[in-house]
């Protein structure tokens, strides 16, 4: 029965992630007047598909709910000569295409707010959980704050987690302020936490924290901005250790390790469930918005360049850029997939 609500949940979680950003692509090419040829929820074979009444866009829904897209005239290079040139993509003003193109990112983001709100709004929220709870390292007390992590600002429990994600197996330094307004910086040396079978679990680092519980309006939509921001610094900074090396890519995870990941959260209940929900369209708005060519904020890129040249990129070009790092990103999924693997036997 948990195999089944965990597949329940997966395909909930990523089918609606996915779905609200092609939608936010669909609905704004369609306000654009943009020919829109399908609308797919799911990629791989087709289970189902319909059109509406004096609408040209075929409706569909596909086998794997790993994916979707929104297949729209003039997006790529085509000479489909049966669509008027006034329909197509790259008929239409800047401003248009610019919308279309991000539209999918601002409407993840938008989920993931209203998610969020919900879920403090019902649940209540704990807010600035950066505080000491227990501590058996000595300088560490109950309700001293952890303001930094091995030299780095932390002001909320993303960046903590993070940092701490960065210092690994290795001593670090945290630097706490007291009730006082007193610093100390204390020296953490992690213990490994290791499986029945001796894989690593995680780290124990002589110290839990807490944060301040609250529960009302004021507070849950104080809960979401911060908590929508922070997942987005943690994001960010996820990215530069990445590229620095400080973080391997080894950690990331792809449909496998979103699978397992989804099952721990099936296993505590549908508050939990709604919470990856909004951490996961978060992070496909905020992957999605990188300057990456075959991901929409590439073509934000090449919108941009448009713009400051005065003329578009040439579409041949710019579609072999986004063909080779679509084959590149399949290379680094295919990898990522083999990991997540590796981290289940």
């Amino acid at each position: 029965m948990s195999i089944i609500i965990t597949i329940i949940a997966f395909v909930f979680i990523l089918g609606l992630t996915v779905t609200i950003h092609e939608f936010g692509h669909f609905l704004f090419a369609k306000k654009s007047g943009v020919y829109v040829y399908e609308f797919s929820i799911g990629m791989g074979p087709r289970l189902f598909k319909f059109k509406r009444k004096n609408d040209e866009t075929e409706y569909s829904i596909r086998l794997l709910p790993i994916g979707g897209y929104v297949q729209m005239a003039g997006e790529e290079v085509d000479d489909d000569k049966s669509i008027p040139e006034d329909k197509k993509l790259q008929a239409k003003p800047w401003k248009n295409r610019f919308l279309t193109m991000v539209a999918g990112v601002l409407f993840n983001f938008l989920l993931s707010f209203v998610v969020l709100f919900l879920l403090a709004l019902f649940n209540g929220v704990t807010l600035n959980a950066t505080k000491i709870a227990t501590s058996d390292i000595e300088g560490l007390n109950k309700g001293d704050k952890i303001v930094e992590v091995n030299g780095h600002f932390v002001n909320n429990y993303d960046k903590l987690a993070l940092e701490l994600s960065v210092a690994g197996n290795k001593k670090f330094d945290i630097k706490v302020k007291d009730n006082k307004g007193n610093y100390n910086t204390v020296k953490i040396s992690p213990k490994a936490i290791k499986t029945k079978k001796g894989k690593l679990k995680g780290y124990s680092y002589g110290f839990t924290i807490t944060g301040e519980n609250e529960h009302n309006l004021i507070s849950s939509i104080k809960y979401a901005f911060c908590k929508f921001f922070s997942t987005i610094e943690q994001m960010f900074f996820t990215v530069w250790y990445l590229i620095t090396g400080s973080l391997s890519l080894k950690l990331m995870s792809g449909p496998v390790g979103i699978f397992s990941i989804v099952g721990t959260a099936a296993s505590s209940g549908f508050a939990s469930i709604l919470s990856l929900l909004a951490l996961i369209s978060i992070n496909v708005g905020f992957i999605n918005l990188l300057p990456i060519p075959a991901f929409d904020g590439g073509h934000i890129l090449f919108l941009i360049i448009e713009k400051i040249k005065g003329s578009p990129v040439n579409p041949k070009v710019e579609n072999t850029i986004h063909s080779i790092f679509f084959i590149l990103l399949m290379l680094l999924m295919i990898y990522i997939t083999f990991n997540d693997i590796g981290r289940l036997f």
